[in-house]
């Protein structure tokens, strides 16, 4: 299944992968498939948040065929997991991602190509459609597809040693996919800049560019990142479906439908429950005159 590696999950909680099987010794309980396939994603998940990490470091987790496949299959296990309302995006070893794998590239046929870029499309289209809240955590380089990966997320935070890039011009085309995301993300000038000129900026640059929420030091990033998604997953799940599915149908040019979605979300149980228990807080505290308290 394209090199899924999951480790164990607390009792009661098991997602496993067909075709894989038990690791020799722990922490990680699936290593690959039958055929021994080398591992490429590590999915787990605890306490409403799920972590994806890419474990190909030593080719800087490029993103080739099989890594896509194994991204792709992660992602569907994640769409599944209801107990999940946060997915980090995170990578193993000195990039998030270097882009699309060259040594591969140099081999493609036109048609080939065409096809990769296309089912790499349709992957980062696929983060937006979770009902997950998504965080990139990126360490390192993000470069061209890379980069790309890290702005599907719905939020970024990042070390402050990565370093962010389009560097397809200067190899003699374009980036295949993900350029409509890019100028929602950042301001059109500055994404035209990365596109056209190919260069490298910093974290300090791509949190001036708006194109990351958050820079930090590297030691602390995981932690960070951990935190920001354990403060989102507090919020009931069923409310960040929504506004997460009103973004992307604006984001597209369609109707929101904000009304009707606000009025679906505030009859679910847990929004109902959260409306009630504020209200007897603030009628609590306007009763002890401490109104206006947080």
């Amino acid at each position: 299944m394209g090199g899924l590696s999951m480790p164990p999950k607390p009792p009661g909680r098991s997602h496993t992968a067909r075709g894989t099987r038990a690791a020799a010794r722990p922490p990680q309980s699936f290593t690959g498939s039958a055929r021994q396939a080398r591992v490429m994603v590590e999915l787990e998940a605890a306490e409403r948040v799920a972590w994806l990490r890419l474990a190909r470091p030593e080719a800087l987790n490029a993103l080739s065929s099989e890594m896509t496949a194994a991204i792709a299959d992660a992602i569907e296990r994640v769409a599944a997991m209801d107990e999940v309302t946060v997915l980090v995006v995170a990578a193993r070893g000195r990039a998030f991602s270097a882009g699309n794998d060259i040594r591969e590239m140099a081999g493609l046929s036109r048609e080939a190509a065409e096809g990769l870029a296309t089912r790499q499309a349709a992957l980062m289209d696929r983060f937006a459609e979770l009902p997950q809240v998504t965080i990139a955590a990126i360490d390192g380089y993000a470069l061209g597809g890379g980069l790309m990966l890290a702005i599907a997320q719905d939020l970024r935070i990042a070390s402050d040693r990565s370093k962010f890039g389009l560097p397809e011009v200067t190899l003699g085309f374009n980036p295949g996919y993900g350029i409509a995301r890019l100028l929602d993300v950042v301001a059109g000038g500055h994404a035209r800049d990365l596109m056209l000129s190919g260069r490298t900026i910093r974290a300090t640059d791509a949190l001036r560019m708006g194109l990351v929420n958050r820079v930090v030091a590297p030691a602390t990033l995981e932690a960070s990142a951990g935190q920001w998604a354990a403060e989102i997953a507090a919020a009931p799940r069923e409310g960040l479906a929504a506004t997460k599915r009103l973004v992307r149908a604006i984001s597209a040019g369609e109707r929101g439908g904000e009304p009707e979605a606000y009025a679906r979300a505030l009859a679910t149980p847990a929004a109902r429950e959260r409306v009630r228990a504020f209200a007897e807080r603030t009628a609590r505290r306007r009763s002890e005159g401490r109104e206006g308290e947080a």
